[in-house]
């Protein structure tokens, strides 16, 4: 088997190259958006996808937001089209015809007002696969509401269970809705409606709802709930912080450690590192640690964990942890973990055109994924692109205004 593993050491080196990957030679229309539509095209074009990013041209001329170090707009081309005008929709189309996927995050109805709605797209392609990407889907009582992922979060169920005991629902970021509700059940259904397409020779509508993705995370949470294994009180279950030997406890200089020693053999581990494993005839507060299998003495036990992870720094715990089987790592903050050793020796982060960012994810053997490109102003790539993949008389379509090339520099 080939060894595609990035070089070790920290940000050891950009991932970039020509496309590869095993989604190369899949050609992808990205109508910009924001959010989980933006890293669903990502994700497509890390594992190496020719993805065109359609940019529409305002009034005043082109989007004002910049994107030269927006990540989530890395791997693609920016074409800027005019979907106000006829010929710019005409265009649209015509990057249609040469897709094998378009994605979209409109509210429903507005990709056929503006003319490319899914009727009219798959009949210019039949083989098509047209993903949309919403927080309530195509249809429903709020379909046509605005919306955030916090929003989606708590009416699908899955806000109300996060937090501490006593306490209020926690917002888990934007990362449980919109990216792993929304964008990855997104790519799993266009990824899935392309292996279908291969054998029917047609595509279809992948309608990807966050509130529909974000549900089908919950699966094995309803169902503990179901069977009598989950508390509907937040902070008071094995997973959601009410177990003493799953959470996380601060450490003498303010940082933290994360336990999640949730098997016997782990957790003996555990408190043998923690130095707690003492003879049952000792003298409190040396004496043995409450039985972990006994919810009454939960509050003792977390408060005897607390204070003893209370008496080291952050780095001295996780020494005493590292390469163990106790279930025990530091909580590392996000500006410091690229350079984490295993990530940094997994080539985790990278650091690509100035930017440090995720390096692409999940591995092959075979046909490893890059960066590609780096994030671009808005139309940076329209002559080039609309060339490539052989869309009318771009000269023409400059000078009309159905489109425009932006400076790249």
């Amino acid at each position: 088997m080939t060894d595609t593993t990035p070089p070790s050491g920290p940000l050891s080196g950009p991932l970039s190259g020509p496309l590869s990957g095993p989604l190369s030679g899949l050609r992808v229309v990205e109508i910009a958006g924001i959010g989980p539509g933006p890293f669903a095209a990502m994700l497509l074009a890390d594992l190496g996808a020719d993805v065109v990013r359609v940019d529409r041209v305002s009034p005043g001329g082109l989007q004002s937001l910049p994107q030269e170090r927006d990540v989530l707009a890395r791997g693609r081309r920016t074409v800027a089209i005019d979907l106000k005008q006829p010929d710019g929709v005409a265009v649209l189309l015509e990057l249609v015809e040469r897709a094998d996927v378009l994605v979209e995050g409109f509210r429903p109805g507005v990709a056929e007002r503006l003319g490319f709605g899914p009727d009219v797209c798959l009949e210019r392609n039949p083989r098509l696969v047209y993903g949309r990407m919403t927080g309530w889907g195509q249809d429903g009582p709020l379909a046509s509401s605005a919306g955030h992922d916090v929003n989606y979060v708590a009416v699908s169920g899955a806000l109300d269970p996060i937090g501490r005991a006593g306490g209020p629902p926690q917002i888990p970021m934007n990362l449980l809705g919109d990216f792993a509700g929304g964008s990855l059940y997104l790519v799993v259904g266009l990824l899935a409606a392309l292996l279908e397409a291969r054998t029917s020779g047609r595509g279809q509508v992948v309608d990807a709802a966050i509130v529909d993705g974000t549900a089908h995370l919950l699966t094995m949470i309803t169902n503990l709930q179901q069977v009598g294994a989950w508390n509907d009180a937040r902070g008071t279950n094995l997973l959601d912080s009410g177990a003493p030997f799953y959470d996380v406890y601060e450490t003498s200089d303010g940082r933290w450690m994360s336990v999640g020693a949730l098997e016997p053999q782990f957790y003996a581990e555990m408190v043998r590192l923690l130095g707690l494993d003492v003879p049952a005839d000792v003298a409190l507060p040396d004496s043995p640690l409450p039985d972990r299998n006994d919810p009454r003495v939960w509050p003792e036990l977390r408060a005897r964990l607390a204070a003893r992870f209370a008496e080291r720094t952050q780095a001295e715990w996780a020494e005493v942890f590292e390469g163990t089987d106790a279930c025990v790592a530091p909580v590392v903050p996000m500006r410091d973990a690229p350079q984490h050793p295993h990530l940094a020796a997994r080539g985790t982060y990278v650091e690509h055109d100035g930017v440090v960012q995720a390096a692409p994810a999940p591995r092959f053997s075979r046909t490893p994924a890059t960066l590609g490109r780096p994030p671009a102003r808005p139309g940076a790539h329209t002559r080039e692109a609309l060339a490539a993949w052989g869309v009318g008389d771009v000269d023409a379509l400059v000078a009309s205004g159905a489109v425009v090339q932006n400076d790249p520099s």
